[in-house]
């Protein structure tokens, strides 16, 4: 039987799902309307005072303005965040949100062949074993035999997804000595400002019936970084971790009631074994994390 704390982690991951999904429709929405790089602007801006608020009212500013951040780590961070927001949307135009997703589910194992350089962590043989069966499922996902889905969208969200694995590995480093809140302030700082110079020369003025999906753009995004902060602090992440794949029903459930549209049996079978992989690795990860945690305690 799970404890409550692991069974709140997980219900507020679930949760955290459910908003980054809607999220991610409403920059399907947009991308459909503006140029990426404006979408990723309009990400940044939107979501910018919500998180000025919500650091001011947890008193967290001295640890976002210290002078002994690692600025550099920040900016690359921030550059890779960007890019892999521009990336994903501009894969959004042309595949659908439960298409994306099954691409992005390579993140986890490729965040486990970054560490070996990046944080010194080595890699086991069930390691590779759940690598090989991830890059498989992407391989059928993807069945370039048939050149059906091996487009420029699907290789940009694949792309978007080992800036994703990067951004991640960065943000364990940093935040080994700096607090979670300078995360999130500098990397939306970096897709607000920069993202608004890139798209200042070619920027389309917002259509007004727009108002409310960038409403509902930076309140989905807000909500989805609160959920997914609480579902890792009241849980064990090995046993949390693997819920982050209920994002591929969500993905499904918006596609069919706005699109109308269903990814094929290849994309769901490739998605399947990507999703077996993943979860085989947190499985056996498991162990190794509550050593860690009685250990820190």
């Amino acid at each position: 039987m799970q404890p409550t704390g692991t069974l709140r982690g997980i219900a507020a991951m679930l949760l955290a799902c459910a908003f980054f999904a809607c999220m991610d429709a409403m920059l399907k929405t947009l991308a459909g309307h503006y140029p990426p790089l404006q979408v990723m602007a309009l990400r940044g801006l939107t979501a910018l005072p919500l998180v000025c608020m919500y650091i001011a009212w947890r008193r967290e500013m001295g640890g976002v303005f210290n002078r002994k951040l690692r600025w550099r780590l920040h900016l690359l961070r921030a550059v890779l965040n960007m890019t892999m927001l521009v990336l994903f949307v501009h894969g959004l135009k042309t595949l659908g949100l439960a298409e994306a997703y099954t691409l992005t589910f390579i993140a986890p194992l490729l965040m486990v062949l970054i560490a070996v350089p990046m944080l010194g962590e080595s890699i086991l043989p069930r390691h590779w074993v759940a690598i090989g069966l991830g890059f498989t499922g992407v391989v059928i996902a993807l069945r370039p035999e048939q050149g059906a889905f091996l487009s420029t969208g699907a290789l940009a969200i694949l792309v978007a997804a080992v800036c994703y694995a990067l951004s991640n590995m960065l943000g364990r480093l940093i935040s080994r000595t700096e607090p979670s809140a300078a995360l999130v302030f500098w990397t939306t700082i970096g897709m607000a400002v920069g993202g608004g110079l890139l798209s200042a020369p070619q920027w389309v003025p917002i259509q007004p019936q727009h108002t409310w999906v960038l409403a509902g753009l930076a309140m989905s995004g807000f909500l989805g970084q609160l959920a997914i902060a609480e579902a890792f602090r009241h849980g064990q992440a090995a046993a949390i971790a693997p819920f982050e794949y209920s994002a591929l029903a969500w993905a499904l459930l918006i596609d069919w009631l706005f699109w109308q549209t269903a990814p094929d049996t290849w994309t769901l079978g490739g998605g399947a074994l990507i999703i077996a992989s993943g979860l085989w690795l947190a499985r056996s990860e498991a162990p190794k994390s509550a050593r860690e945690n009685q250990q820190a305690a």
